[in-house]
């Protein structure tokens, strides 16, 4: 294979960004278009990047360091066709992960008044929100900290509150700030993190953040798998040998909510949709992309399939997803007029389907506890005070659940990788021997799920059933019989 090479070709780049989060996600996405941008400008639009790790893995902000910032991305189109990308838009990576001097240099370089925009991508539970409520959530120890030690927090948003309350001290305008995170209205959860934590500390700076401080929304689409040993060694036949590599697919999305007081790069020439109402993106990109996601997810997962592409190729797998996406996620979306929904699943099981990528099933179901709400149950409820049936999702919330007992249906182990895995744990002990019970017990999670969804008996006896088939006749044969399981429901 000979990869077409797209190589990074300007020289240094005042910062004028800030990113949470030196994840694959982030090198992948918006470092790249960063780094369309600053090709374009020569290296001199003063929009370069500073990129800090907060909590863990400090080793690749020193492989980046020791590769002068440099890294590749590899895109995918299928297994034969690739194009490497060398990716210099980061000028800084920072690791802020402890307290001390790391910390400290973050938080001195977003009060910098050259940094004028602030990105995330920290995941959802990055934010302390509780998934059902909204609101932060003030009693979890790390916000605790940052409540007791605010001027050196180790979470996103006491970063946000400790920086913001610098610049104000010292008479700097504000930054923007501009999550990436799969969440709905991302921007306004965003903002309500921020001003709920700063309200713990100090009512006059709340009231300053709620007035000057934008918090966009934004949409971003990519699918960018966690890199395995296979992965480097498919680089190194290439020629590549750069230990902070990001493969992913060849398709990419960002679409933006245009609410930048103190400017921004002008992304739209590097394909960045700018518009002024990114909420139905959103929700089409949650509930059918990262719905559909979850749903082969944890059904592949239960029952032994590695990969996303390897779940797919299961005409039943992929027969549920196509009713998931039709009847049960379109319906609940209202789209800009040309919007073809049925065009994008279409494009949905192809791109699941790139068997490059190896993106495994477990690495989906990680966090579910902060996925479900914005990736089924927001639909599910809007889908059932329209009357309409939510057989698929109830499919994949009962597939969650036996998931969470951390083995598979053939008796294999796996972590659960969930802020709430120990809780999980603790149902699944106390309701070992009534499923009903223990199905009861989930559903009556309210930082999961809304009251009001979990007394539907619409929602729960479905889920139930499920639960049932999955745990007695395994995931082929409740799909095989999955119209009966429906109407039996």
């Amino acid at each position: 294979m000979s990869p077409d090479t797209v190589p990074s070709n300007y020289g240094q780049a005042d910062i004028g960004i800030v990113h949470l989060g030196l994840g694959a996600f982030h090198r992948a996405h918006q470092a790249v278009y960063l780094e369309q941008h600053l090709a374009r400008h020569g290296g001199s639009s003063g929009w370069g990047i500073s990129s800090a790790n907060i909590r863990s893995n400090w080793r690749l902000v020193e492989q980046l360091r020791a590769q002068g910032q440099r890294y590749h991305v590899a895109e995918y189109t299928d297994s034969e066709h690739v194009t490497l990308r060398e990716v210099a838009a980061i000028r800084e990576t920072l690791y802020a992960g402890e307290d001390g001097p790391g910390r400290e240099a973050l938080l001195d370089r977003m009060s910098d008044p050259k940094v004028r925009i602030v990105t995330l991508t920290v995941t959802e539970k990055g934010y302390y929100l509780s998934p059902a409520e909204g609101t932060l959530m003030v009693n979890d120890p790390a916000i605790i900290h940052d409540i007791e030690k605010p001027e050196s927090p180790c979470t996103a948003p006491g970063m946000l509150v400790e920086a913001l309350a610098r610049r104000h001290r010292a008479g700097i305008p504000a930054f923007t700030v501009l999550s990436c995170d799969n969440m709905p209205d991302n921007g306004k959860r965003t903002r309500q993190a921020v001003i709920d934590l700063a309200c713990q500390r100090d009512a006059a700076l709340a009231e300053w953040i709620a007035t000057d401080v934008a918090f966009p929304s934004s949409m971003v689409d990519r699918i960018v798998p966690a890199m395995t040993e296979q992965d480097f060694t498919r680089l190194a036949d290439l020629g590549i040998d750069d230990a902070a590599a990001v493969v992913c697919e060849a398709f990419s999305q960002w679409v933006v909510e245009d609410d930048f007081p103190q400017g921004r790069p002008d992304w739209e020439r590097d394909g960045v949709e700018m518009v002024n109402d990114v909420a139905p993106f959103e929700a089409m990109k949650l509930r059918m992309l990262n719905g559909s996601h979850s749903l082969l997810a944890y059904l592949g997962a239960l029952d032994d399939v590695e990969t996303v592409a390897d779940a797919v190729s299961r005409h039943d797998i992929a027969a549920l997803l196509k009713r998931y996406m039709q009847d049960e996620a379109a319906p609940t979306l209202a789209m800009p007029p040309g919007t073809d929904l049925e065009t994008y699943a279409e494009r949905l099981l192809a791109r699941f389907a790139n068997d490059s990528l190896r993106h495994r099933t477990h690495q989906i179901a990680m966090d579910g506890s902060q996925k479900l709400p914005q990736r089924w149950l927001a639909g599910a409820q809007s889908r059932l005070a329209a009357g309409g049936d939510i057989a698929c999702t109830a499919l994949g919330v009962a597939a969650w659940i036996r998931y969470t007992q951390g083995r598979d249906l053939h008796g294999q182990l796996h972590a659960v990788d969930d802020p709430m895995a120990e809780t999980f744990a603790e149902l699944h002990r106390r309701h070992a021997n009534s499923d009903e019970a223990l199905v009861a017990a989930f559903l009556g999670l309210e930082a999961v799920f809304p009251k009001a969804l979990a007394l539907d008996g619409r929602f729960t006896q479905p889920v139930l059933a499920a639960y049932r088939s999955l745990t007695a006749r395994g995931v082929v044969a409740t799909l095989d019989d999955f119209d009966q399981l429906v109407s039996r429901s």
